[in-house]
């Protein structure tokens, strides 16, 4: 199975695979973002790890049961080759109400058929007020492909 862009990586072809990343994250749909990977994808994600597309589909329901109205972006950091790097920013709110932001970057591998067989993500998750938010569903077509991730 092929999933373009394939690697080797220009910068366009790095900015359409995170931009196809961002658009499958913000489906909250464990089966669609799962199939982007290796079967045997291998995933630092803070400081859970985790081998494999079972292991990541039930990362992800349990992720999206806990973090509700998830809205993601993703920016290119940087691309060499097989591997793309990627900051990204995302807000949800937990049962309670409470609005976090989450900050973090993401380093990713390919396979040569443009599936993911490595993903490491750091983040740092910030409780904000919901007057606060930036992030509202997915990206508006208008918007795609501009870096508009600021700092705060």
């Amino acid at each position: 199975m092929s999933r373009p862009p394939v690697p080797p990586f220009t910068e366009e072809t790095a900015r359409i695979k995170v931009q196809a990343a961002e658009d499958a994250w913000n489906t909250c749909d464990p089966d669609r973002v799962a199939s982007a990977y290796t079967e045997d994808s291998v995933w630092r994600n803070r400081g859970e790890f985790l081998t494999g597309r079972d292991e990541i589909r039930a990362f992800l329901r349990r992720k999206w049961d806990r973090e509700l109205q998830y809205a993601l972006r993703k920016e290119l950091w940087g691309v060499l080759g097989n591997r793309i790097a990627v900051r990204f920013q995302y807000e949800c709110h937990d049962a309670t109400g409470q609005w976090w932001r989450s900050y973090g970057n993401e380093q990713w591998e390919f396979d040569e058929s443009g599936l993911m067989r490595r993903r490491e993500a750091s983040i740092n998750d910030v409780p904000v007020a919901e007057s606060e938010r930036r992030i509202f569903g997915p990206r508006a077509d208008h918007e795609q492909g501009v870096d508009v991730l600021p700092l705060r």
